[in-house]
């Protein structure tokens, strides 16, 4: 290392000593020690560090020292990492089924991608979950900003962790955090080539049902409706001629688009956006994946407001209620070393935060990332309707990539698990995904399937 290098690093670990960390043994709502290393804490980005973010790291169940490092992003923007590490990929569930409104009971996730890589949920943008500013003006946050502040977190962390900085890393998200999934690894692209210590080493990243291009996606949810039978070839054709294939962001004036697209959002009224196969439930609480949004009309990029299931429908068995009963409980903010008095109330999707959509389309940071070796997974539940797998395809093949791999099967003990296709360019490969039968939240439907989909693409070996 050169002598400005090291000066660097030296500079970051003094500025470094503010963060904390805790080793949390034992969580309210689970019996006894818990079987995997669980630690939280607060990490200062920005100036003079006003914005603390809060995060959960657990080590590897299997081989911490060598398996890969995983930085979570979750989506709306505003959605706390609470909402991966119980509902999602993490370690732990509530046990839902018998939630009676109150501290829920913990269970194991026998599916959690803990099992195969070390991961890092993240409370990222300020605002969401236990993240906090000490001041008002550090509260407003976009996507630019909140790449940055991510990127500065994930520096200091490794620099608290120096264990870690050797291995492997790939940054991943779902929904709103697929947006952030590139422009984070493009700022560790550019911090690498820079000479910023550490020098990461990063492999690649991971996508799950992400928005990456508001026009693409939210453009593929009609053509996607029609092959889902949602509605008919009439409909379609009538939507399709008359709004020339612009259903989002349309000419309001063209009136026959408008017809064309009431007929459409009549058949769809009652269709549950993010799976489609399961009942449209009523409202209790926030819940991070129903999107606040009318399906055809609205401009609203957001991806991420949810509605929860009510007790009498054979709904998906997430509910988000547990999650709001127990972050706000007093024993087990003092459990996860909450500093007191930061937040007013903790929410699973923060509709407080103060934040800018700034980056329409991060298609352009795919373009350049496709220029260097990264390993990259896009994976898709073929029954969302919400950001429907149609998207990924359409902006993939925008990117001029070469089929390294037809159309296929992928296998589960035997079973079909989805179709994946693989792409090259020069080192740079891409994988993408359907997961059969899963909604917005692909994990979370498929556990299963999704864990045995990472492991094997984290061990490069073929779907």
């Amino acid at each position: 290392m050169n002598s400005t290098g090291l000066y660097g690093l030296l500079l970051l670990l003094l500025f470094n000593n503010g963060a904390s960390q805790v080793i949390i043994k034992t969580l309210p709502g689970y019996s006894g020690n818990l079987p995997f290393k669980l630690e939280t804490g607060y990490i200062g980005v920005g100036e003079n560090e006003e914005v603390q973010l809060f995060y959960y790291f657990i080590e590897s169940e299997s081989n911490p020292n060598m398996d890969p490092l995983l930085l979570w992003m979750s989506g709306g923007p505003g959605c706390s990492g609470l909402v991966g590490f119980f509902y999602d990929i993490g370690p732990c569930t509530f046990d839902v089924e018998n939630f009676d409104g109150s501290l829920p009971s913990i269970i194991l996730n026998p599916y959690s991608w803990t099992k195969v890589a070390n991961i890092i949920f993240i409370d990222a943008p300020v605002g969401t979950g236990f993240s906090y500013a000490n001041t008002s003006q550090g509260y407003s946050s976009s996507d630019i900003k909140s790449a940055k502040d991510i990127f500065t977190f994930l520096r200091k962390w490794l620099l608290n962790h120096p264990v870690f900085i050797k291995n492997r890393l790939y940054v991943a998200g779902e929904s709103y955090g697929g947006k952030l999934v590139p422009m984070v690894a493009m700022e560790i692209l550019q911090g690498n080539e820079t000479g910023l210590q550490p020098q990461m080493s990063f492999q690649g990243y991971i996508i799950g049902n992400g928005l990456t291009d508001s026009n693409i996606d939210f453009n593929a949810r009609i053509p996607y409706v029609h092959r889902m039978a949602l509605i008919s070839d009439e409909y379609f054709e009538s939507a399709k001629i008359n709004c020339d294939g612009k259903y989002y962001n349309r000419d309001p004036n063209n009136l026959q688009c408008t017809y064309a697209l009431q007929r459409i959002q009549k058949c769809l009224s009652h269709i549950n956006q993010v799976q489609i196969l399961d009942p449209k439930c009523g409202n209790r609480a926030p819940k991070p994946y129903d999107f606040g949004w009318d399906l055809t009309f609205s401009n609203d990029n957001s991806i991420d407001h949810l509605v929860l299931p009510t007790a009498d429908q054979e709904c998906h068995n997430q509910d988000y209620s547990a999650s709001d009963v127990w972050a706000n409980n007093q024993i087990v903010q003092k459990a996860l070393y909450i500093r007191k008095g930061m937040i007013t109330r903790w929410r699973t999707c923060s509709d407080r935060i103060s934040y800018n959509q700034n980056v329409e389309s991060a298609l352009e940071y795919h373009k350049i990332l496709i220029k260097k070796g990264y390993h990259v997974l896009v994976f898709n539940g073929d029954h969302d309707m919400a950001a429907p797998y149609m998207g990924p395809l359409k902006w993939i093949h925008i990117l001029n990539l070469t089929i390294d791999d037809d159309w296929r099967p992928w296998l589960v003990n035997g079973q079909v698990a989805g179709y994946t296709e693989k792409y090259k360019k020069n080192d740079f490969d891409l994988t993408f995904v359907t997961v059969k039968g899963a909604g917005h939240t692909a994990s979370s439907y498929k556990p299963k399937e999704c864990l045995t989909m990472l492991h094997r693409w984290l061990s490069r070996r073929p779907l």
